[in-house]
């Protein structure tokens, strides 16, 4: 019988070449990473305003809290992983992404994703010195070279993994308005030239550097065709996994996917000043038609947030949906969202992909 090919990160290896995506604010925590993970694919904690968990405290000392937090999860997520691998996503927009970084490393996480953001500044010494990777999220052979030539430079090494992240992704997009729709952006078209781009640097460092595909890849048989026709590694999947027991989101939150139909799928301009794909409500028909939703920044907690002329803020628009207080925020979403049916547990879903891609491999044999 034929079998889903492992995703191999140096030492590392996955049995199952599926990672989970981050998502924040509070949708990915230990819960959810760490069940991923146990099934041996790669579960992945978002270290976005992760503090909110511990609202009454954040309020009060939003850093602090966000690294206490932060530690915490990666120890219960590798607990209930056990042994399986657990990686983080760390916004490079986050202000406090430097510092984030050096937690993650310290609470002995096995993987860092860093998107949102060229990753150029990181604690390289502290990271290296450990046994955590280190992975960047692009949208561009362009970034993508970018990246790798910095740390040519600057380090004399390379990251270890890319994540290719395309126009039907949720949350924040790496696109400019007019390119979410032109099928010049495609995910499997962007997807080649960013291979090309990492291979005079695998052979520099005689290191292989696998590479990710990610942003609307929905059923096995989507990772199949991107495995084996794309030439990728693996594939990155986040909007599947909210509808899963497992998910740290509330009720309220996988039941507004299940809910959701194709047109209630919008663009939307975040605060921060870039496109982002979202479920349509009421929150969001408000700030349409102009209505400000007041509120007090504590801090700045994402670097491009014009916060002084926001309608609204981000971080507590999210945080209220996570925690299913939709009168208040919003949830961001995948392309595929509407096609979501049903709550199932992580393993049923990981298995239904498996399936999904060995039919597709038997029928292409």
């Amino acid at each position: 019988m034929r079998t889903i090919p492992p995703l191999r990160i140096q030492e590392l290896e996955a049995k199952i070449p599926i990672i989970q995506g981050g998502m924040g604010v509070g949708i990915s925590l230990s819960s959810l990473a760490g069940a991923v993970a146990k099934t041996g694919a790669i579960g992945v904690i978002s270290a976005a305003e992760i503090g909110m968990i511990y609202e009454d405290e954040f309020m009060k000392n939003p850093q602090a809290t966000d690294r206490k937090a932060l530690r915490d999860e990666i120890i219960r997520a590798k607990d209930i992983a056990n042994g399986g691998i657990v990686g983080v996503n760390i916004m490079v927009a986050m202000s406090e992404f430097f510092e984030l970084c050096e937690v993650a490393i310290d609470s002995g996480t096995d993987i860092i994703f860093a998107g949102a953001g060229l990753p150029l500044g990181i604690p390289y010494e502290k990271m290296r010195k450990s046994k955590t990777k280190f992975g960047v999220i692009v949208s561009s052979a362009r970034a993508t070279t970018l990246i790798f030539r910095y740390w040519d430079r600057h380090y004399k090494d390379i990251p270890d993994i890319v994540v290719v992240e395309g126009p039907k992704a949720g949350g924040h997009l790496g696109f400019k308005l007019e390119q979410i729709n032109d099928p010049n952006f495609a995910l499997e078209r962007i997807t080649p030239p960013v291979i090309e781009a990492v291979k005079p640097f695998e052979r520099k460092y005689s290191k292989d550097v696998p590479v990710v595909a990610a942003g609307g890849i929905y059923t096995g048989e989507d990772i199949y065709y991107f495995m084996n026709e794309i030439g990728v590694n693996g594939i990155q999947m986040a909007t599947r996994f909210v509808a899963a027991h497992e998910c740290d989101a509330d009720i309220k939150f996988k039941e507004a996917y299940i809910k959701a139909r194709e047109e209630d799928v919008v663009i939307i301009k975040s605060p921060v000043g870039m496109p982002g794909r979202a479920i349509r409500n009421k929150f969001l028909e408000d700030v349409e038609e102009g209505k400000k939703q007041p509120f007090k920044c504590l801090w700045q907690c994402l670097k491009g947030c014009d916060y002084k002329h926001a309608p609204y803020c981000i971080t507590q628009a999210l945080v209220n949906a996570q925690k299913g207080r939709f009168g208040g925020g919003f949830a961001f979403a995948g392309a595929n969202v509407y096609r979501v049916d049903k709550i199932v547990s992580v393993q049923e879903l990981i298995d239904e992909l498996v399936r999904g891609y060995i039919e597709a491999s038997e029928a292409n044999y």
